[in-house]
């Protein structure tokens, strides 16, 4: 396939003139679109571009909310909630955030509940932001039921991602991680399918509840969880928080998220948020400095996120670019 060389800023400009054409208020474009070029610039391909044609189609058939104006509430004084109203959940992370912050200069830690609100795709993108305002963050959400449980053949929890990201003592993340608690994320499963290429066992079983590597039979079955019942135990966790405590929606009940018709997502993030020095003050960063020296001795070994650059341009697939910028006039 043909490549093309785009810089970021004309993959945010062009992904927020193509989100504003399809009905998204101009705020709520820019907050998606700040959201797709880190996507893209961290290589994490599958919550960038790609999702740009389903959320302009989605926002011409009502399916995702473009004007919605998230509500901030403060329901208890260290809980933080975000009504999305069916609309974006960047726009919603990003009404909540300044009041975390404020909150969690009281209560040393603030949980924030993302409510009824469209696919965040990325979840460590919002977790960033959060170790760069200087606190400790730790998010879940939960995605369409693709997993089954250990022994089963059915899907009863999505993806379900976990991310959490650490504050460096001077500004910035010291590191930070992003993985979905199954063995692989769906969207690996079908470009694989798109390519006609085979999947490592592990990834997924058929119907019948039987590991394979075709990822047509693992399109008709289901994931597993990554470290068998033990990622399924993480995954657990992160659909009673994302789905129980913010009152969205389960796992079990979400439609395909690239459907351009059909129901609102009405999906839930869940944060922690911390003061990294709350309990144990300088102590924080002593402990957390002779972690990173630990690993940084070992010639081949890094923390995840650790020290990382993200370059000015990236290189796109022609065909996805070409798409963007269709979508965009």
């Amino acid at each position: 396939m043909s490549k093309v060389s785009v810089s970021l800023n004309e993959i945010e400009t062009v992904c927020k003139t193509a989100l504003v054409s399809h009905g998204a208020e101009a705020w709520i474009a820019e907050s998606v679109a700040k959201a797709v070029r880190k996507a893209e610039a961290t290589g994490n391909l599958i919550c960038g571009l790609y999702y740009l044609e389903s959320y302009c189609k989605q926002l011409q058939t009502g399916r995702v909310k473009g004007k919605a104006v998230p509500v901030v509430t403060r329901p208890k004084a260290a809980t933080i909630k975000v009504d999305a109203q069916f609309g974006f959940a960047q726009a919603a992370f990003e009404k909540g955030i300044v009041q975390v912050v404020d909150a969690v200069k009281e209560t040393g830690t603030v949980s924030l509940s993302i409510c009824h609100a469209h696919t965040c795709t990325s979840l460590g993108y919002f977790t960033e932001q959060i170790a760069e305002a200087g606190l400790l963050g730790i998010g879940f959400t939960n995605a369409s039921a693709v997993v089954s449980p250990p022994g089963g053949n059915k899907a009863v929890i999505g993806t379900n991602p976990i991310a959490m990201s650490v504050p460096a003592k001077n500004g910035g993340v010291a590191f930070q991680f992003d993985q979905s608690t199954s063995a692989v994320a769906l969207g690996k499963i079908t470009m694989a399918a798109a390519a006609n290429e085979s999947i490592p066992l592990g990834w997924a079983v058929d119907a019948n509840g039987e590991p394979t590597t075709d990822p047509q039979a693992a399109l008709k079955g289901s994931l597993v969880s990554t470290g068998g019942y033990k990622g399924y135990g993480f995954g657990l966790m992160a659909e009673v928080l994302a789905a129980a405590i913010t009152g969205s929606v389960n796992s079990t009940d979400v439609k395909g998220l690239k459907v351009p018709e059909g129901e609102p997502h009405n999906l839930g993030q869940f944060y922690f948020l911390m003061d990294p020095t709350a309990v144990s003050g300088n102590a924080f960063w002593e402990r957390l400095e002779t972690l990173t020296t630990a690993v940084s001795e070992q010639p081949s070994a890094r923390l995840p996120g650790q020290h990382r650059q993200l370059p000015d341009e990236v290189s796109i697939e022609s065909a996805v670019w070409e798409l963007a910028q269709s979508l965009s006039k």
